[in-house]
């Protein structure tokens, strides 16, 4: 591995390999080796390919050269809110990165429960959380230069909105933007970090079909998130159904 850009403390963390297997796996067998007494809290491990990456919930993340590939590691401390919760951190770290290449972008790049960043309803990024002993690993993947055909929704890459960023500049972006909003997340709390995601996300009322684990779809209108991150999602008689697991598609 090879330090990567960036700037200030961060410099040193942005680390970087040609070929991976998988960057989550890479920085979940650190974390559970110890090593530097353990000291990874912020490390960045950034692939120009992975041979195995993978999605949520065990979906094949497909790693054509250009994108950014990319894991982050976050020791847990006493106090910090759910960890769970830090798919929304990471989502608004994102939604900053991206938001400042192309800040002209206004609402058509927003935010879509849990974490994914659409630009004009068509999926840009994906996220992927991990949990390893008092360690979360954050994958993240970013459509660059290309975006992949999936069978279910639209994709889109930066590359096709006119805007070329390179996998070493959105590392370095995402640091910066990663380590603002842990901040916020621990110091602030969850609240903060919820106000931002509704802020950046598709308007409240916006109509959204949600695939749950059970196989059930529900059809509804966003009603903003819970106090704990879940998507909530108003349906036709009234009742307010809190999702805290599922596939969310925009009607």
């Amino acid at each position: 591995m090879v330090a990567g850009g960036g700037t200030g403390a961060v410099l040193s963390r942005l680390l970087h390999v040609p070929e991976t297997g998988s960057t989550n796996a890479d920085l979940r067998q650190l974390a559970e080796a110890g090593g530097e007494d353990g000291n990874w809290d912020g490390l960045w491990l950034r692939a120009d390919r992975q041979t195995a990456g993978r999605g949520r919930q065990g979906r094949e993340w497909s790693s054509p050269s250009g994108n950014f590939y990319g894991s982050t590691l976050v020791r847990l401390r006493p106090g910090d809110p759910m960890p769970a919760t830090l798919a929304l951190v990471a989502a608004v770290a994102i939604e900053d990165a991206v938001r400042s290449c192309i800040p002209d972008i206004g609402p058509r790049l927003c935010l879509k429960w849990p974490n994914d960043l659409l630009i004009d309803g068509a999926k840009l990024s994906g996220i992927l959380l991990e949990r390893t002993g008092d360690a979360v690993v954050i994958g993240m993947g970013i459509n660059l230069a290309s975006a992949p055909d999936l069978p279910d929704r639209a994709t889109t890459a930066l590359r096709d909105h006119g805007v070329d960023v390179a996998p070493a500049t959105m590392q370095a972006l995402l640091a910066d933007a990663m380590t603002h909003w842990v901040a916020v997340w621990r110091g602030v709390g969850l609240s903060a970090v919820i106000e931002r995601w509704e802020g950046r996300a598709h308007p409240q009322g916006t109509t959204l079909t949600a695939r749950l684990p059970d196989g059930q779809a529900l059809t509804g209108s966003f009603q903003g998130l819970a106090p704990d991150g879940a998507l909530q999602l108003g349906l036709a008689d009234g009742v307010t159904h809190v999702i805290h697991a599922g596939d969310i598609f925009l009607v």
